[in-house]
Parts: structure tokens; sequence; C-alpha cells
């Protein structure tokens, strides 16, 4: 049952917010499963980065997601990056909602990775993510809605948009 599709964002969209020398955004391959029964959709990264222990970046991915109403993306990432070397997402877990589709960047998945390593610890070491190398995943969930609710906001923005 498909509920979701994902797309390019626009290239005036893409190009405010590329990395250097980021791959263009119509080469950048769309999420996809590297397996039948993966959950998980493999975002590429557009542009080498190394993070030294402690640095974070965003990586703006090029990509925008439309999702049927009741459902969530949830970015986490990659267990290789994690396990191996420490790197996270800023935000621990990234949130994308069905409206974020229509927000005024145009839905744009960015995602804010973290060397967890210390800079202070002998074995700590540089990570490098090459251009084109699957670093995070998005899985989709299907999410409830309480009792008697009203919302009367419309989506707008993108990161803290929706109120503190």
């Amino acid at each position: 049952m498909a509920i979701a599709k994902f797309m390019h964002v626009s290239e005036e969209q893409y190009t405010s917010s590329a990395l250097p020398d980021a791959l263009p955004v119509d080469a950048i391959p769309l999420p996809a499963r590297a397996t039948a029964g993966s959950a998980g959709y493999d975002f590429i990264c557009p542009a080498d980065i190394t993070l030294q222990p402690g640095d974070a970046i965003t990586i703006p991915t090029g990509i925008r997601c439309e999702m049927q109403p009741g459902w969530v993306l949830m970015l986490f990432p990659r267990s290789g990056l994690g396990f191996k070397h420490q790197v996270r997402l800023a935000n621990t877990v990234g949130v994308i909602d069905a409206d974020y589709f229509h927000a005024a960047n145009e839905g744009h998945i960015m995602v804010r990775i973290v060397n967890g390593q210390s800079p202070c610890t002998v074995d700590s070491h540089a990570v490098t993510i090459a251009k084109g190398e699957r670093f995070c995943q998005g899985v989709f969930l299907p999410h409830g809605l309480a009792e008697e609710e009203t919302v009367l906001v419309d989506r707008e923005g993108g990161f803290g948009s929706t109120g503190r």
C-alpha cells in the first residue's frame, strides 16, 4: 500500500541551501529501500563532508515527501554511522509531518548530523561521508489523533515554525 511519494525540491530551493560541490538536485536519487524487507528509505549525502569530533552540519537532501494524512516520516541515522562512528541526528529523531510538504521551503528535508565523539578522547576521529553515500533513513509510521482535538493553524514554515 503506497502512502507517500518522494520527489525533488525545485532547483531554486535546493541551490539556496546546497553544500559546496554538491550533486545537482536532479542527480540525487530519490530515497529507496535497500532490500524488500527494509523498513527504512535511504537518503544519500549530496556532497563530500568531513566532521571532526563534536562538529555538526546541516545536510540539504534535495528531497521532499508527499504523504497521505495520518502518516509521518521519521528520520534516523543509518546504524553503521551511529554504531561505528557515533554520528547521530542533532534532534535525535527527525519528524517530517505530512503538512510539511506545503511549507514555504517546499518541504525540503534537511538533516542535521553531529559527530558525537568527544574531541578530548584519544580514540576520537574525523568522520567522512562521501558524496552519494547513504547517511540516514526514513521510516513511515501511522499516527493517531487525540479526542476532541481542535487545530486551527496551517503550517507555513519549517523547523520550529508551529510554536514553542
